[in-house]
């Protein structure tokens, strides 16, 4: 059961700048008055009564704090403390600094496989972890995937915001439409029973997007983006896949799958040639220009991301449009 600590938070940690905010509240830095260490303390404001639509509900507040604690694990954001006052909750978690993981391959502007395989190694480990609890965290994207270290050419991977994960009890048939469209499996889309291997389908949809700084399913609406979604309407684009390696496709192409009982598992993942061997000769990925500012403006701004392929790359939107390639012809 999840402990709330009635105490003013403020008696416990100085309160300083604000690191994120949103609708139901705020993130901000918070330094240990005993010891100095700094965590980040996220305020969450709290709905007064059931009535109200101001704040979040305790319950899935509860729910959050109950999965956090039950995960203790070197890839998974940690849980210090929780406090609660009459408006609000504060749970103090792991100040993670190192920044979402795709801002740091932005930063690269190159991106080779076997760094790539080394990124979804820690995801997996953690997924493993929580799979195996009956956790599943149904909201995985790359605003989730952290550095703890943005310095460390190998740095370590937090998954953080469990607001969306779900503690299964045994036999329970839970189903949920939340998610992030791009992100999101089929299952979720039809109101279908849920399972982890929805989390894995995400992981597909990642590791593409890691690839080749491309969205499988990206469309200029949501609407078009569901519908690819359950079209499973996707390619492996010559022009962004060359120099893939083909153990990375079928890794890739062995998780978007529209079963979920077919999907491969955490654990299947983690023992794929592609995982589990390193390559001799990784491939070097998103190495180009367009490559590099594709995959900012798709992660910051992904609505807009499809002009600003069709505008760099005519010759490919025009072989998508009509079915010809204009350089064979």
């Amino acid at each position: 059961m999840a402990v709330f600590k009635p105490e003013n938070v403020e008696d416990f940690y100085e309160i300083e700048d604000v690191l994120g905010s949103g609708h139901f509240g705020q993130v901000r830095r918070v330094r240990e008055r005993t010891s100095g260490t700094c965590w980040a303390g996220k305020f969450l404001k709290i709905r007064k009564n059931a009535c109200s639509r101001m704040g979040l509900d305790r319950v899935s507040v509860e729910r959050e704090v109950e999965i956090l604690q039950a995960v203790q694990h070197p890839n998974i954001v940690a849980l210090k403390d929780v406090f609660e006052s009459r408006s609000e909750v504060v749970l103090i978690i792991e100040l993670v600094s190192g920044g979402e993981l795709f801002d740091f391959i932005a930063a690269k502007e190159n991106l080779l496989e076997i760094e790539a395989i080394e990124f979804l190694k820690q995801i997996l480990e953690g997924l493993k972890f929580i799979h195996s609890r009956n956790i599943a965290h149904f909201d995985l994207k790359p605003e989730n995937i952290m550095l703890s270290d943005n310095m460390s050419p190998h740095p370590n991977i937090k998954l953080i915001d469990f607001g969306l994960a779900h503690h299964f009890s045994p036999g329970e048939e839970y189903r949920s439409t939340s998610g992030t469209p791009q992100y999101i499996a089929p299952e979720v889309i039809n109101s279908e029973p849920l399972s982890p291997a929805a989390d894995m389908w995400s992981i597909g949809v990642i590791t593409y997007i890691l690839l080749s700084g491309l969205s499988p399913f990206q469309g200029d609406t949501d609407e078009e983006t569901l519908k690819n979604i359950l079209a499973l309407s996707y390619e492996f684009n010559r022009q962004y896949f060359d120099s893939t390696s083909a153990m990375a496709k079928d890794f890739v192409t062995k998780l978007l799958v529209k079963n979920p009982s077919e999907r491969m598992t955490a654990e299947d993942c983690l023992q794929h040639p592609w995982i589990k061997v390193t390559p001799q000769s990784p491939s070097d990925i998103s190495s180009d220009l367009f490559g590099s500012v594709y995959f900012v403006v798709l992660v910051l701004f992904p609505t807009i991301a499809p002009y600003l392929f069709m505008f760099f790359s005519p010759s490919l939107a025009f072989k998508q449009s009509t079915g010809i390639d204009p350089q064979s012809t």
